[in-house]
């Protein structure tokens, strides 16, 4: 869906602090893990992040209760004005952008990115793409971007884990991990 998005949206999250931390999660349709709100709110987010296939818009109400929320639309999602294809977002802390991000639904084919997400995140001047679709858990690069998919929290589909992704970004480093919607724990390959 993304790769069609010739101009995606843009937002600017500014942070004062010494670090922030983003909650990445994907693939709820409709139904995420009965667990992962009291996963994810145990880690304090300053925002949660949607990469598409939200499936029930509620599932967007329900983790705006524990941080700000900005979601992108995915294959089954119904087209809303309100929810872009692709969103950009830059971190910036103070006056410094600390970290563009390109948040879409589809980006890769298996672990290389799509060259028409590649193409966009470049002319955006994103340095990671956040993305879903898949339901597996990735954390690589390509073409000279790094790319994050958090997992699913929605139902299982085969045998995949139900994670959602963590980014830790701070002055200095940009971290991150996956944390298991069972046990709350970091989730290791």
């Amino acid at each position: 869906m993304a790769a069609r998005s010739a101009t995606p949206s843009r937002q600017s999250i500014e942070w004062t602090g010494e670090s922030l931390s983003i909650v990445a999660v994907a693939d709820t349709h409709g139904r995420p893990h009965p667990d992962s709100a009291k996963h994810i709110a145990a880690l304090k987010p300053d925002r949660i992040l949607h990469a598409g296939d939200i499936g029930d818009l509620r599932v967007l109400d329900e983790l705006e209760k524990i941080a700000p929320v900005l979601a992108v639309r995915g294959n089954i999602d119904t087209p809303l004005r309100t929810i872009p294809e692709a969103l950009t977002i830059d971190l910036v802390n103070g006056e410094r952008s600390r970290l563009k991000l390109l948040l879409t639904h589809i980006a890769v084919f298996g672990p290389k990115l799509r060259r028409e997400v590649a193409d966009l995140a470049r002319s955006e001047k994103a340095q990671l793409i956040v993305c879903g679709h898949s339901h597996v858990p990735f954390i690589g690069s390509d073409k000279g971007i790094s790319v994050f998919n958090p997992g699913s929290i929605g139902p299982r589909r085969f045998q995949l884990s139900i994670v959602f992704g963590v980014i830790e970004i701070s002055r200095d480093k940009v971290a991150l991990r996956h944390v298991d919607c069972e046990s709350g724990m970091t989730w290791q390959p």
